[in-house]
């Protein structure tokens, strides 16, 4: 079953990240402070009454400055092109506008279910111009104030009416998914591996509108290869908006244990890339970076590009990184066996006596520094999940914990377990239950 999607569409100002936010259950900063990667937050799983959904921040369209064009309405489109719903959000306190008037006709052309949401209507007079808004000429208007709640729970009813509660089915088959900008190789990544090893194929119906499923068998095991190349088919003039075509890549993130994001090494590595592998890991998946169209490369050795490869993905220094050509299928062999590396380290789970063992002697080797008279003390630690691995650190003051700390505790545990390929994670609680 897919999950449906919703994108939150209108002009500047309208409170549509407010309303995101709330939805999704958390403030959403847009920039992370992961090295390198700087990451626009507009897309996000959420859940409402045991309904699994996908909610889109769009940006704001805006026909009043110089800077509206074509490629600011593309971004609106795009998003709407992917939703099920549309919630129309328009500002209660300003009244209806000729931007509100340009979105509904950018919305009367998708020809999708709009919710008109009229936000803001705590605000002195709002109420008064409800009325306005009728004008716009589709069926539902709801009432409402992101900030105060008025008519939340209405708009999510209304929004969430026909959707279905997810049901969770279990399929252990591990699932990793081909990621990357147009035109870097992924549908002919895909087409070499499902040609690899006597590999059978066979397509899965009803999975996404935008990403295909196949069933990968290698070495007698299946697994569930999702592919995210559907993306190019939409014209040049959509490829050129990475920030919006990346949501795309997002849902097979979400569904994968494993991401490959695939480079073109003719190129080079782009901000493109890099956005990629950062959703990767902000999601928790295994990463494993894959430049293709290796044989295209004369003047330059693996090493030298590698050595590139690291300098650019300072965050991921953990990814295995894997030199083919698709085309060719020179060195596609090497991928899969990177594969099951990877899938050991997102699932490996450590011993709390040996965990404990590595952190203890890392504790004493390198005491961490004293603030204002005090000094972070580690009691105990143990591994509470896997995928990625996490690891909870009981401490004495977990505001004592310093970033740099922080990551030597992780280099150190990297150094005595091969965690290839993943992220893991390191959480602090105070040993007296205060969180």
């Amino acid at each position: 079953m897919s999950i449906p999607t919703i994108a939150l569409v209108g002009r500047p100002n309208v409170g549509k990240s407010t309303l995101f936010n709330k939805i999704i259950g958390k403030k959403i900063s847009i920039i992370e402070d992961t090295p390198g990667v700087t990451r626009d937050r507009i897309y996000q799983e959420a859940i409402y009454n045991k309904k699994k959904f996908y909610v889109v921040d769009t940006g704001g369209i805006d026909t009043t400055k110089m800077t509206f064009n074509d490629e600011i309405k593309m971004q609106a489109e795009i998003a709407i092109k992917d939703a099920d719903i549309i919630v129309f959000l328009v500002d209660g306190k300003e009244g209806l506008t000729t931007n509100d008037l340009t979105v509904r006709d950018i919305l009367r052309k998708s020809k999708k279910k709009v919710i008109v949401a009229i936000n803001k209507i705590d605000a002195k007079d709002a109420k008064n111009n409800i009325y306005e808004f009728y004008e716009l000429g589709f069926d539902t208007y709801i009432p409402i104030s992101s900030i105060h709640n008025t008519g939340y729970i209405e708009l999510m009813d209304t929004i969430t009416m026909d959707f279905k509660e997810q049901d969770e089915q279990t399929d252990n088959r591990l699932k990793f998914s081909i990621l990357g900008r147009p035109n870097v190789g992924k549908s002919s990544l895909m087409n070499a591996l499902l040609n690899e090893e006597r590999v059978v194929v066979s397509d899965i119906a009803g999975t996404t509108r935008d990403s295909i499923d196949s069933i990968l068998k290698y070495n007698n095991e299946e697994y569930v290869l999702i592919d995210t190349a559907g993306m190019r088919k939409k014209g040049k003039i959509f490829e050129s908006i990475e920030k919006y075509s990346l949501f795309r890549s997002l849902k097979a993130i979400d569904r994968s244990d494993i991401c490959l994001v695939v480079i073109n090494a003719e190129e080079g590595i782009t901000e493109h890339d890099k956005h990629i592998a950062g959703y990767a890991i902000d999601r928790g998946k295994g990463l494993i970076l894959v430049v293709n169209k290796w044989d295209t490369v004369k003047d330059t050795t693996i090493q030298e590009y590698e050595k590139l490869i690291r300098a650019e993905f300072q965050f991921a220094t953990y990814a295995p990184v894997v030199f083919l050509s698709a085309k060719t299928k020179k060195r596609i062999h090497t991928l899969m066996p990177e594969v099951l590396k990877v899938s050991e380290s997102i699932k490996k789970e450590i011993k709390t006596s040996l965990i404990n063992e590595v952190i203890m002697d890392a504790y004493q080797l390198n005491l961490p520094p004293s603030y204002k008279g005090k000094r972070l003390k580690i009691y105990f630690t143990a591994q509470t999940g896997i995928k990625p691995p996490k690891f909870t650190f009981r401490v004495n003051n977990k505001g004592l914990v310093h970033f740099s700390y922080e990551r030597y505790l992780e280099n150190k545990i990297r150094e005595n377990f091969d965690f290839t390929g993943t992220p893991i994670t390191l959480q602090f609680k105070n040993k007296n239950g205060d969180e």
